[in-house]
């Protein structure tokens, strides 16, 4: 029996959505679209096969061909970022770096990591979360000319003598010298670790430094700009294959989603293609565009502008807080996420910021005169804000330029 009609309240809620993404402009740097071959091994029979264990060394019979499937995954990671060991369990890319943590460092040891409002992520050691009171947080800061301040991580590093030093954003633009940060690791004994959620995608094609070859231990989620299933994924040196499988199987998860990791593994042959290149070299282009947009308008941009897929906004010196602005950008079919800026003194549900990227405008095959157009769209609609009238005009342009770039048009539910 088909969805809509066993179920048309979800049918509808699915069709809606799918007109939503569709009509509008996703601009949520952490968003992407997967292509039609990775919703089909998403939605295939790997979902119904319980596999605890890994490939080989399972707890459950009758896997076979998921051991074949798991193995895929892990021998494409492993080639597209030159990874010794890859753990493609990972359920998304919190509980992989929590399963990081517990690997590498003692309850109670001390992990140097980066500060949520200037570009980090929870997960980092936020006091928020649960894994603050677990671990020993000490958290570093950009500089004042907004890049990260390594003579600062290397002052702390010497203080506090860290197990970890973690470096990897949710809402940094720069890129980082992973070398430069290896060698602080190595001055004081500490281990290293980057979280590339964000900029997987950019790495795997070259466009980024990458430090699967450097670090200890990398963490990465298999969405954004990598565009596979929603899931984790941790590389690492050999050395630390036997605390890291332990720490996700059975320290932190049960059974592995299975059809994920299929999934996972058709994201990542389509990542070692050579169109896949030229993509990563689009979305910095197309970032590059907005930048230019937003510094000839006056607005403020953190870290200076972009080294990657997504920009960070000040919005306040137009007379707009981050939450209006987003509302705004909302009913003028653009989506966009309120964010906190470097010690920003309004409330995270509130703040002065909004981040915005363009992986998933990139994969629908938008280009520089789009993001033009785009870039001016996203100022009209900040300048006018309280105008409805404006920003339901900006949306039916939207959806004319949308129109040219169709988006799965033989999905229904």
């Amino acid at each position: 029996m088909k969805l809509s009609s066993f179920d048309p309240d979800l049918s509808s809620a699915l069709n809606r959505e799918l007109i939503r993404q569709q009509t509008g402009l996703e601009m949520i740097p952490s968003e992407n679209f997967v292509s039609p071959a990775v919703l089909e091994a998403l939605g295939s029979i790997a979902t119904n096969k319980y596999s605890e264990g890994y490939p080989g060394k399972r707890y459950y019979g009758g896997c076979q061909e998921i051991d074949v499937v798991e193995q895929l995954a892990i021998d494409r990671a492993k080639q597209l970022f030159g990874a010794e060991h890859v753990n493609v369990q990972p359920l998304s890319g919190a509980p992989a770096n929590l399963a990081a943590y517990a690997a590498l460092v003692p309850a109670g040891g001390t992990i140097l990591g980066m500060d949520l409002s200037h570009g980090g992520h929870l997960t980092h050691g936020h006091p928020v979360t649960f894994i603050a009171g677990v671990w020993n947080f000490i958290r570093y800061k950009t500089t004042s000319e907004g890049i990260i301040d390594y003579d600062q991580i290397e002052k702390m590093a010497h203080e506090h003598k860290p197990h970890l030093i973690l470096v990897g954003y949710s809402g940094y633009s720069r890129e980082i010298d992973y070398a430069r940060i290896k060698a602080i690791a190595d001055e004081v004994g500490a281990l290293t670790m980057a979280d590339i959620a964000h900029i997987a995608g950019l790495i795997a094609s070259g466009e980024m430094n990458n430090p699967v070859p450097l670090f200890d231990l990398v963490s990465t989620t298999t969405h954004k700009t990598l565009r596979g299933p929603r899931g984790g994924m941790i590389l690492c040196k050999e050395k630390h294959k036997k605390a890291v499988d332990k720490a996700v199987f059975p320290g932190l998860q049960g059974g592995p989603h299975e059809n994920v990791i299929a999934a996972k593994a058709v994201a990542f042959k389509e990542a070692a293609l050579p169109e896949f290149k030229q993509y990563a070299q689009q979305i910095k282009k197309n970032a590059k565009i907005l930048e230019g947009i937003f510094q000839e308008k006056g607005y403020k941009l953190m870290f200076g502008g972009t080294d990657n897929h997504l920009l960070l906004v000040d919005v306040t010196p137009k007379g707009v807080t981050g939450q209006q602005t987003e509302t705004a950008l909302n009913k003028a079919g653009i989506t966009v996420n309120k964010n906190m800026i470097p010690d920003d003194t309004r409330s995270p549900m509130d703040p002065s910021g909004i981040r915005l990227g363009t992986p998933a405008l990139t994969t629908r095959g938008m280009k520089e005169e789009e993001m033009k157009r785009i870039g001016m769209w996203i100022d009209e609609a900040i300048t006018h804000w309280s105008d409805e009238t404006k920003l339901n005009a900006i949306a039916e342009e939207v959806k004319e330029l949308t129109s040219h770039f169709p988006l799965y048009p033989d999905l229904h539910y």
